[in-house]
């Protein structure tokens, strides 16, 4: 009966056949000697067969091993979960990205040893559980059968620190969530815990915000915080990307407009794609880990590897791009990412408006205070409101200036990567610029669409002879229709917290840095320096 309730909230069609069996706690030694341990599920009486291997820090019980052991072999798909090195009885210690490649590998060629395998091996998972997918699937020979990449790329450094600044709220999460996963009762709903780990994070310094979490240090936030400087090479062996054009295995990906991995993930699909390898992905109006996006994710892994492994084709039959355009609440089919569109420039204007072409205009000004650090609210966080969020609080601050535009006199789909170019001089050289696009309704509420970030220090980027900084900003990529009677609204900023660090101004190391210092921003929005965000405009 539970089996039956899980693939009719999964969305999938009812399982024939005996539950699968199970084999618990198998041990593969790896080339150091530690031993990692590892379940199986396996349908009755399919041996030798493929495998399909996922590996977890999150343990191999739970929702974890329901949706992905049980769910697949009950479909038809023998599947190994191993939990990786240091993790729920695996050995060794747990050091997050540094040995997945090595373990991956080691596992993956052990398996193709086993009686019950068939030689043939693919893997799947989400999160973490693509980043070790990311670290096999390059290396394997013979290579793997698929991979199933949900929410996660290639590389997490640019995750880490988007733009340059360390994403507090993510990491101090993340690093409380894995310090404690193995304590009694930790996958409980804790609110106590929660508003501990959100206190921590205006810890400072914020190298101290695990203990202030959960009252003990967390290996992950030690070396996250410490290893945060320009050109700082520790986290190459994390770093899969300049695999990606040479990967020789079918890929299926599945993200959301508001997960962390989104630019990342979107960028391996689209070097996949160009390298001729035959990508496919789903982006759903989902965030990281969202209830909602699960049906679609196992659905799609499961229908690839059924392709893959099984030989069922059916689910190889549609577009290799699907997305979800918010705002008209419909799905659309690609042949590829980003679809054409027009590349059109809104520049910030004077009196705070938004417009095609640039205004002479003096600077906008205002300072940005680490003491008190401009906040920002939703969007792409593993923990707390994500996504969209009302943004009208946030606006009325003296320290984010808000552009914005006339009412729109038809529907604006915006499909594809948006970015934003702005000209500031900044008192103290050391500062971020946060750039974040709004869509207002008409009773006034504006709802936060996308945003970026970008950390200057002295010389970079280079000053003109004004000390004045172009600094150019990624911002997410996005499917979005701004309704006909909206406004497209911009917000600039010196930061939002605590999604982003504060920035100091002083250039002191986060490791140790305590006290700041107030910075006063100007903004040039004229006809010689015109900043603007620039939309990728979709048009049938």
């Amino acid at each position: 009966m539970l089996d039956r309730l899980v693939d009719k909230l999964l969305g999938l069609p009812r399982a024939e056949g005996p539950k699968p069996v199970v084999t618990r706690d198998l041990e593969t030694t790896m080339p150091d000697g530690v031993t990692l341990l590892a379940d199986r599920y396996a349908p009755e009486g399919t041996t030798p067969a493929p495998v399909v291997l996922i590996r977890t820090p999150y343990g191999r019980t739970g929702l974890l091993s329901k949706l992905f052991g049980d769910t697949f072999a009950r479909h038809g798909l023998q599947t190994v979960i191993q939990s990786t090195r240091g993790s729920f009885g695996s050995g060794g210690e747990f050091r997050p990205f540094h040995l997945e490649r090595e373990d991956g590998v080691a596992t993956a060629e052990w398996l193709r040893e086993q009686p019950w395998c068939d030689g043939r091996v693919a893997m799947a998972g989400a999160s973490y559980l693509g980043h070790t997918q990311w670290a096999v699937g390059p290396y394997l020979e013979p290579p793997l059968e698929a991979m199933c990449l949900g929410v996660t790329a290639s590389e997490f450094v640019s995750t880490f620190y988007p733009g340059g600044v360390l994403a507090a709220d993510n990491m101090v999460s993340w690093s409380a969530m894995i310090g404690r996963q193995e304590e009694r009762f930790a996958a409980l709903p804790n609110p106590i815990q929660k508003r501990k780990t959100r206190r921590a994070m205006a810890h400072l310094p914020l190298s101290g915000a695990d203990v202030a979490a959960i009252g003990k240090p967390v290996r992950f936030l030690q070396d996250i915080t410490t290893h945060f400087v320009p050109d700082d090479d520790y986290w190459v062996m994390s770093d899969h990307s300049a695999e990606v054009a040479k990967l020789d295995v079918p890929v299926s990906m599945v993200t959301g407009w508001y997960d962390l991995f989104i630019r990342g993930q979107l960028r391996d699909f689209r070097i996949l794609a160009e390298a001729g390898k035959q990508p496919r992905i789903t982006i759903g109006p989902w965030a990281h880990g969202e209830p909602a996006s699960m049906g679609p994710m196992i659905r799609d892994q499961l229908g690839f590897l059924r392709a893959h492994l099984l030989g069922d084709r059916a689910q190889l039959q549609r577009s290799p791009v699907r997305l979800f355009l918010q705002g008209a609440n419909s799905w659309l089919d690609f042949e590829s990412w980003p679809p054409p569109s027009t590349a059109t420039a809104s520049h910030l204007r004077p009196v705070g408006g938004l417009g095609e072409v640039a205004e002479q205009a003096l600077p906008a000004t205002f300072t940005y205070d680490p003491a008190d650090p401009t906040p920002a609210v939703g969007g792409p966080l593993l923990t707390g409101d994500t996504k969209q969020r009302d943004n009208q609080e946030v606006e009325a601050r003296p320290d984010v200036l808000v552009f914005t535009g006339e009412p729109l006199p038809a529907d604006l789909d915006v499909i594809g990567d948006v970015a934003a170019t702005v000209h500031v001089r900044t008192e103290l050289g050391h500062a971020d610029v946060y750039v974040r696009l709004c869509d207002v309704d008409p009773d006034g509420v504006s709802r936060n669409v996308t945003d970026g970030i970008l950390r200057l220090r002295p010389g970079f980027p280079a000053a003109d002879p004004d000390g004045v900084v172009t600094a150019e900003i990624d911002l997410d990529p996005t499917a979005y229709r701004f309704r006909r009677g909206h406004r497209l609204r911009v917000q600039v900023a010196g930061g939002g917290f605590p999604r982003f660090a504060r920035n100091h101004g002083t250039g002191e190391p986060i490791t140790s840095a305590v006290d700041g210092k107030p910075n006063r921003f100007e903004i040039f929005h004229d006809a010689a320096r015109p900043s603007r965000i620039t939309l990728p405009v979709f048009s049938r």
